[in-house]
C-alpha cells in the first residue's frame, strides 16, 4: 500500500511509523522483529509505567486523586487503580489525561536519539483512540483470530478467560482498525510467518522518502 507522505517535518528520523494490535494478536513480536531489521522500537505500554514509577509526576498526581492506589512502600498499586477507572469512564479519561502526556514527552526524549535514517516504530496500543496515528507517517495492525489471542494471553499472562473478553471489548475492533490503517499483518501461523511478514513491510517503509520541509 501507498504511505502517504508527511504533512511538513517534525524531526530528522526517515518516518515514524504507529503500531497497533488487540491483546493477544502478537503486536510486541512484531516490535522486536522492528527492532532486529534496524528500526528503533518505542513500547508505550513500558513508557507508561516510567510514568507512574515511584518519585514521578505522574503517580504524585495519581496519589492526589486516587490515594488508595499508592501502596505504602510508595508503588503502584495497579490492581486498586484498575478496579477503579476500568468500569468508568470519566475517571479513565482522568487516568488518561496524566499518564498520557508524560508518555508523549518521553517517546519525543526517544525518538531524538534516532538516525536520520533510521524507521522508529511506536507500538501504542490505543493508537487510534489517543489520536496518535495522526501523528504518523504510516500506521501498522497486528491481528489475529480471537480465540487464538485468548490463548496467547492466558497461557502467558494468568488473566481468566472473561477479563481477557472485557479487554478486547474495550479495544478497537480489529475490523475498524484494518480499514484505518496502512498495513495489516496476519498472525495466525508461525513466529517465522510473523517474522518474514513484518520485513515485508520493514523493506516497504524503507523506501519511502519524507517529505522535507
Amino acid at each position: 500500500m501507498e504511505v502517504a507522505a508527511p504533512q511538513g517535518s517534525r524531526n530528522s528520523v526517515k518516518l515514524r511509523v504507529g503500531l497497533t494490535g488487540g491483546i493477544g494478536a502478537g503486536k510486541s513480536e512484531v516490535a522486536r522483529a522492528f527492532d532486529g531489521l534496524g528500526a528503533l522500537t518505542i513500547d508505550a505500554d513500558e513508557l507508561a509505567r516510567r510514568a507512574v514509577e515511584p518519585g514521578s509526576e505522574g503517580l504524585a498526581q495519581i496519589r492526589a486523586r486516587w490515594p488508595q492506589s499508592v501502596l505504602a512502600d510508595g508503588r503502584l498499586d495497579r490492581a486498586a487503580l484498575a478496579a477503579l477507572v476500568f468500569n468508568d469512564v470519566a475517571q479513565r479519561e482522568y487516568l488518561n489525561a496524566i499518564v498520557h502526556p508524560i508518555v508523549r514527552r518521553l517517546a519525543a526524549e526517544r525518538e531524538a536519539s534516532a538516525g536520520a535514517d533510521q524507521i522508529v516504530v511506536h507500538e501504542v496500543p490505543l493508537l487510534f483512540e489517543t489520536g496518535f496515528a495522526d501523528r504518523c507517517d504510516a500506521t501498522i495492525v497486528v491481528v489475529a483470530p480471537a480465540e487464538l489471542r485468548i490463548e496467547r494471553t492466558m497461557s502467558r499472562s494468568g488473566l481468566s478467560r472473561e477479563e481477557i473478553e472485557r479487554r478486547m471489548a474495550a479495544q478497537i475492533d480489529p475490523a475498524q482498525a484494518r480499514e484505518r490503517t496502512d498495513f495489516t499483518i496476519e498472525n495466525d501461523g508461525t513466529l517465522e510467518e510473523l517474522r518474514a511478514r513484518t520485513e515485508r513491510i520493514y523493506r516497504a517503509l524503507a523506501g519511502v522518502e519524507r517529505a522535507k520541509p
